[in-house]
């Protein structure tokens, strides 16, 4: 069964992830900004105006978890 919040076909082709990937070359600090742009993508306007509002909002969710999880990671790098 596909899996398009937590494991998008899309972004799996490979051996990596795409979100490992981007973590992997810019940096885990420098991702809690990619992370936030995303769930301010997902819980703007758009939320309403796309065809599975409820998928969008867990994606946005699916963001916000990787969010907090690089901030507890790098907690005092560079705040």
């Amino acid at each position: 069964m596909e899996d398009n919040v937590n494991h998008p076909a899309h972004y799996t082709t490979g051996n990596i992830e795409t979100w490992d990937y981007i973590v992997d070359v810019i940096g885990e600090y420098e991702c809690i900004s990619v992370a936030h742009a995303q769930v301010l993508k997902y819980l703007g306007s758009r939320l309403w105006n796309k065809t599975n509002p409820v998928e969008d909002a867990k994606k946005a969710r699916w963001y916000l978890d990787k969010m907090i999880d690089l901030m507890e990671k790098t907690e005092g790098e560079n705040w």
